[in-house]
């Protein structure tokens, strides 16, 4: 039984009363347990008596694990009761004793209550990039450039020249320096040198990671110079990348460009709506929560840092060093508290957008998430566990309801586009005395039906 006794903005206290008879059940399933698992000489497994399995494990440990069971159930199952969400808790149970009643108090911090701003009638002004001729012909050049080649040079170094470099001393060894992305210090010291030159490089103090390291210099014995070749844009350039002709590649080019930068538009929509949300919504935020996230997402760098071979230990210290912690420490809670307040906002949104997602719908997504890792759909389950599970379904929940929204947003500009489509196309026909031609006739009707394909893929 659950009793709510305070509750002052997102922190409330509460008190749960467990039965004397569940508290038994408790006991005897416990001794159960410890009949089963421990040994004691002289006695058949089960059959030893509970003074003698007692005295072998310690009437602490029995008290123990008879009240985390207890706790384990009816906790949850308080919060249910008095319909709370609690973010974090702190329990304070009564001793417990056979044949009483057990009673703990909770205090805690519950999820904050939300509530967005009217956005029905949000106007976004992000708008994808423009695909002008200058980006055409910028992209073609980078075409042209990664697809170079090199020939041999019988002359000085030049500025956009491979040269290949055999490194002196005992760490030495040979490899190719692109001039035209190198460093200012290699370039100017082997702009103007040949094949066969010896060439001291002056490498200036700079840090590497979490290391400092000191001027020094790198002695070089130039093995061959090679000139940048790039392929003329023709019809062979263009079959060289498996296309038919140039022609055909400035066409599907042009297509993924757009592509992409309908995607990029979408997406600079997408988060312009998302931080009017968040910008716009009204929520106390516990700490417990950002705190949560902030731990979280240091673990998450730890992680990476030890992928990498670095403690974090080190890395703190390194940071301590030069005075940065501090700021690495502001700004992580910085972005925990802007992720933390994204997925309420989203959260809030397909709450009230009414949204759900299917048993169908997640199985689905479930099963493609674990292909992608090369397992099964249980495997997947396994890994993620419970906690990973609520988590992966409410951010299908948040990415669903934000989809929504944003075909909402989509249609007023639609029907505004139909009808001054109507517009155009009843203008002919209200014009006295003159005669449409099929071209004109035709000409309206094709136009909407471009408009109506864009807006389908602006809803999708």
């Amino acid at each position: 039984m659950a009793e709510l006794i305070s509750r002052q903005g997102n922190k409330v206290e509460f008190k749960v009363s467990v039965p004397a008879s569940e508290v038994n059940r408790a006991y005897d399933q416990v001794w159960a347990g410890l009949a089963r698992d421990v040994r004691v000489p002289g006695f058949r497994p089960g059959k030893a008596p509970r003074k003698v399995i007692e005295g072998r494990v310690g009437k602490g440990y029995v008290e123990q694990e008879v009240r985390d069971r207890l706790l384990q159930s009816h906790y949850s199952k308080a919060a249910q009761e008095l319909k709370l969400s609690l973010v974090d808790a702190n329990i304070d149970p009564q001793p417990v004793v056979s044949g009483q009643a057990f009673e703990f108090t909770v205090t805690g911090e519950t999820y904050p209550e939300v509530k967005l701003a009217d956005w029905s009638g949000l106007s976004l002004s992000a708008e994808s990039p423009e695909i002008t001729d200058d980006v055409m012909e910028r992209t073609l050049g980078d075409l042209q450039e990664r697809n170079a080649t090199f020939e041999e040079a019988d002359r000085a170094i030049e500025a956009s020249d491979q040269v290949t470099v055999e490194e002196q001393g005992e760490d030495g060894g040979t490899y190719p320096i692109y001039l035209d992305v190198a460093e200012e210090h290699v370039r100017d010291a082997l702009l103007g040198k040949n094949k066969g030159d010896t060439v001291e490089i002056t490498v200036p103090a700079h840090q590497h990671g979490d290391h400092e390291h000191p001027e020094h210099s790198v002695t070089v014995v130039i093995k061959d110079v090679k000139v940048k070749k790039t392929q003329a844009l023709d019809d062979d350039f263009a079959k060289s990348l498996n296309f038919d002709s140039l022609e055909r590649l400035r066409t599907d080019l042009k297509a993924e460009l757009e592509r992409r930068a309908a995607q990029e538009g979408e997406t600079a929509r997408r988060e312009e709506f998302v931080a009017h949300l968040t910008d716009n919504m009204e929520a106390e935020i516990p700490a417990a929560l950002l705190d949560r996230r902030r731990d979280a997402m240091l673990e998450e760098i730890k992680d990476d840092l030890g992928r990498q071979g670095v403690k974090w230990g080190e890395y703190e210290s390194f940071m301590q060093e030069q005075g940065k912690l501090d700021e690495f420490m502001a700004d992580l809670s910085k972005n925990a508290e802007s992720r933390v307040k994204r997925d309420l906002a989203l959260e809030k949104l397909a709450e009230d957008l009414k949204v759900q997602v299917s048993d169908a719908e997640f199985n689905q997504t479930m099963n493609a998430l674990a292909q992608a890792n090369g397992m099964n759909p249980q495997e997947l389950s396994k890994q993620l566990g419970p906690d990973g599970i609520n988590t992966y379904y409410a951010s299908l929940l948040r990415e669903k309801g934000l989809q929504q929204a944003m075909a909402q947003l989509s249609k007023p500009a639609q029907t505004e586009q139909e009808g001054q489509q109507e517009q155009e196309t009843a203008a002919p026909e209200a014009a006295q005395g003159e005669e449409e031609t099929p071209l004109e006739a035709e000409q309206p009707q094709t136009e909407q039906d471009g408009n109506e394909g864009e807006g389908e893929q602006k809803s999708e």
